[in-house]
């Protein structure tokens, strides 16, 4: 969907929210704004949300991948106004298979998806040394 086309009084996020409602069954759709409403109102806000269901970790396996997909679509369309978001996945040596989400200029363009791994790599290489750092103090790891 182009700019153009959403009404003038409509916020991209609304938009892209009505065209899930439609496409997703009932239930799916349910569980989705339950994950993404309180961020979008923090968003709103203008605060931090506090979210009691994290796209990531140990409760995220309750939550589909599809649905964590479109929480993650909906939060990057509130947040940057476009439509054209995607979820990649990008795969490191280091990482594993890490889910981004970017503009779709982006997503197809091998030079910028070959910089996102690399700052995936070093991002993966800063948190192993300060896990170290934590471990070796005392302090707890699990961040």
């Amino acid at each position: 969907m182009n700019e153009h086309e959403i009404p003038p009084d409509g916020r991209p996020v609304d938009v892209y929210l009505d065209l899930l409602r439609i496409r997703m069954d009932t239930e799916d759709y349910r569980v989705l704004l339950s994950v993404v409403e309180p961020v979008l109102r923090a968003i709103d806000d203008h605060q931090m949300p506090t979210i009691d269901f994290s796209l990531d970790g140990q409760d995220a396996d309750a939550l589909p991948q599809e649905i964590r997909d479109e929480a993650a679509l909906v939060i990057a369309t509130a947040v940057t106004g476009r439509l054209d978001n995607e979820v990649i996945e990008i795969s490191t040596d280091e990482t594993g298979p890490v889910r981004v989400v970017t503009d779709a200029a982006t997503a197809s363009d091998p030079d910028r998806l070959g910089e996102i791994a690399d700052y995936l790599k070093e991002r993966h290489r800063q948190n192993e040394e300060l896990r170290g750092i934590a471990e070796a103090s005392g302090l707890p790891s699990d961040f």
